[in-house]
């Protein structure tokens, strides 16, 4: 059974009063029915993300933190896709930055006390960073399949890195200009059903319904349903081509880069997939039921989360595995606290095994 006008104007009013809006991490694109009572407590659900999220922030500060530190202080020659390593650390770095701010939140059952200015402003910083850490990944990818094919043969010139930098600053104007939408329309407003603000998209009153499905279909169509191709073909073809060697660095260099795919499949199909299903369910596509509002208030709330794990495994798939940042984080580490620990001497073994380190992926 689909939802009648009366229905629908209940759920919207509904709606405008609750704090969901899909592109903040504590909050939902759907509408939660107070008619519908939920298997599991809201509240508790809340706190629960609250633990999450404040694991993720943890992890990915330092992680992303170690990531920009290094990549500064490293020779850069070395690397291919160095600048868009470093950008990619430095969005998910703003990304888990903004998290704090969400956890507050979260805790205090999403209201908002920071005023308006703050919710515009941290919503634009998390949105802009989180499809920035996206599309850098893409980037990355189209970048290592051409330096095999295409310009396996060209030094990396001057003319390149001009390239790349203005790839960068292209990538960020794109999701700036991705962001904008939404964070217009984000208001600090007061809520009937609660006391005090919440941060939340009030939507043109003439038609907001489509406003919001518009807004949730872009975010799947530039988060996902075009960056994963090409991240997936860009990396398969990788694959295939990857130089002769050794069948064991041939094997190795494959898992890497199926891991890569997997990866960025795990972390962002569910969230998507959810998010397909509620905008469905806006559409009048899906029969309403508690049991479907249910499963939508939990899973987009879940599956937003768990999307944001991949700001920690970011640093560990593009950098960690890579000889030659692991190099380099060992000698950042060695000229930062030698003198306090005396692992000076072990320099001269390190640099014996640089050609080693060098020899490894971009």
């Amino acid at each position: 059974m689909s939802l009648s006008a009366s229905d629908l104007s209940e759920l919207m009013e509904l709606w405008e009063e609750l704090n969901l809006t899909f592109a903040d991490p504590y909050n939902l694109s759907h509408v939660e029915t107070l008619q519908c009572s939920g298997a599991v407590s809201h509240g508790a659900l809340l706190h629960v993300l609250a633990v999450l999220y404040v694991f993720i922030f943890l992890v990915g500060l330092a992680a992303n933190a170690t990531v920009v530190w290094v990549n500064l202080r490293s020779d850069t020659k070395r690397y291919e896709t160095h600048l868009y390593i470093l950008n990619l650390a430095a969005a998910d770095l703003c990304v888990v930055a903004t998290l704090p701010v969400w956890v507050t939140s979260l805790l205090q059952g999403g209201r908002w006390t920071l005023g308006q200015a703050v919710c515009k402003l941290t919503h634009l910083v998390f949105s802009v960073n989180l499809f920035s850490s996206i599309f850098f990944l893409a980037c990355m990818s189209v970048d290592r399949y051409l330096s095999v094919t295409l310009f396996a043969d060209t030094p990396d010139s001057r003319r390149k890195k001009v390239v790349r930098r203005l790839i960068c600053v292209l990538v960020w104007l794109l999701a700036l200009a991705a962001s904008l939408p939404d964070t217009f329309f984000l208001q600090a407003a007061k809520s009937a059903h609660q006391d005090g603000a919440v941060c939340r998209p009030v939507y043109p009153s003439g038609n907001p319904w489509g406003w919001m499905v518009g807004v949730q279909l872009s975010f799947f169509v530039l988060g996902f349903a075009i960056p994963f191709p090409v991240i997936a073909v860009s990396y398969l073809l990788l694959a295939a081509v990857i130089p002769p060697g050794s069948d064991q660095d041939r094997r190795v260099g494959r898992r890497i880069i199926l891991t890569y795919i997997v990866v960025f499949l795990v972390c962002w199909l569910p969230f998507h997939a959810v998010l397909l299903l509620d905008t469905m369910s806006l559409l009048g596509a899906l029969p309403f039921s508690c049991g479907l509002e249910n499963f939508l208030d939990v899973a987009l709330h879940l599956t937003q989360c768990f999307s944001l794990v991949h700001c920690c495994i970011n640093p560990v798939l593009y950098n960690f595995l890579n000889r030659n940042y692991r190099y380099d984080l060992m000698k950042a580490f060695i000229f930062k606290y030698s003198s306090r620990t005396g692992l000076a001497r072990l320099m001269d073994a390190s640099q014996a095994s640089e050609s080693e380190y060098s020899a490894g992926p971009a």
